[in-house]
């Protein structure tokens, strides 16, 4: 293992009895991590200091990626109402359903932004794929990533260049977006030869704050594809893949593999410290120890004086 694993830490398996696991987040107030069960229509919740895994939520319209808000609520991709939603005290709310008119295909992950604007991306699997959502049309014809500015209530596209464009992350300056195209497996079974990769992560400059540009191929992850992905403090990109979690550095080197035993979904770190990474791979929930941080998550301490 490299210096990003801490020394003598082994993988650990803390639950399991999923379909397929994803959009993993890590609750600190209550040290729990919060996860999709995408096929169940359900949301689990393993407890650090119980090691208990419960049903959170059932009916959950099909719920994917989520992420934490500046004020610390869950805000979550819905595959079922094809929306970005909110989760406060017990409460869903939806924050945003439509662009120019028409419906979004199903938003599968999130990220918020330092300034508040949420980031999520938009392919077809809820809409395409059986048991991920109900069935629907593609109404603007496409997959994006967009932005959405709660403050004047704007939806952008900001990525449109992506064939499958899946999970998201900030460089920890925020000046960086990277984007994982799950593209090699689309819904529908047809790629499109025009646009790149296939199965990489993707990279582009952040402009203002709000304008991405100057897209290119960050990684080609291989066994698999890339679906969640996480960037630490030191600006590491962890990607899931089809048999191991694997680590890029900031200039694209593969610097770490760690190997797991079924096919992974996301992963996000927490712990106590934030330094334990938990991944979510099929059916199970495994986590392992690290020696870093999530970038978004110290930026938001920084950015709270802690």
């Amino acid at each position: 293992m490299s210096m990003l694993i801490e020394s003598g830490a082994v993988l650990e398996k803390v639950g399991s009895g999923a379909v397929w696991a994803e959009g993993p987040v890590w609750l600190a107030e209550s040290r729990t991590l919060r996860f999709s069960d995408i096929p169940n229509n359900r949301i689990l919740e393993y407890s650090e200091q119980s090691g208990e895994l419960r049903v959170y939520r059932d009916d959950v319209e099909f719920t994917n990626g989520r992420t934490l808000d500046l004020d610390g609520s869950v805000v979550q991709c819905s595959h079922g109402r094809r929306a970005v939603e909110r989760e406060r005290d017990g409460v869903v709310e939806t924050i945003v359903d439509r662009w120019a008119g028409v419906r979004f295909n199903s938003p599968n992950d999130v990220v918020v932004k330092s300034d508040g604007t949420i980031w999520f991306s938009d392919p077809s699997y809820g809409i395409q794929k059986p048991g991920e959502g109900h069935p629907g049309e593609l109404e603007y014809r496409d997959h994006y990533v967009f932005r959405f500015d709660p403050r004047d209530g704007s939806v952008t596209p900001v990525v449109i260049d992506v064939e499958m464009p899946n999970g998201l992350a900030f460089s920890p300056d925020e000046s960086l977006l990277y984007v994982a195209d799950s593209g090699v497996s689309p819904p529908d079974g047809h790629r499109d030869p025009n646009r790149p990769g296939g199965h990489s992560i993707h990279c582009y400059d952040v402009f203002d704050g709000r304008r991405c540009k100057n897209g290119r191929e960050f990684a080609e992850v291989d066994p698999g594809l890339p679906d969640g992905i996480r960037v630490d403090e030191a600006g590491n990109v962890w990607t899931s893949s089809l048999d191991s979690v694997q680590v890029f550095d900031p200039a694209g080197n593969r610097v770490e593999r760690v190997p797991v035993p079924e096919k992974i979904g996301n992963l996000c770190f927490g712990g106590e410290d934030g330094r334990t990474l938990y991944i979510v791979a099929t059916s199970s929930l495994y986590r392992i120890r690290t020696t870093v941080r999530d970038a978004a998550a110290v930026l938001r301490g920084a950015a709270a004086g802690r």
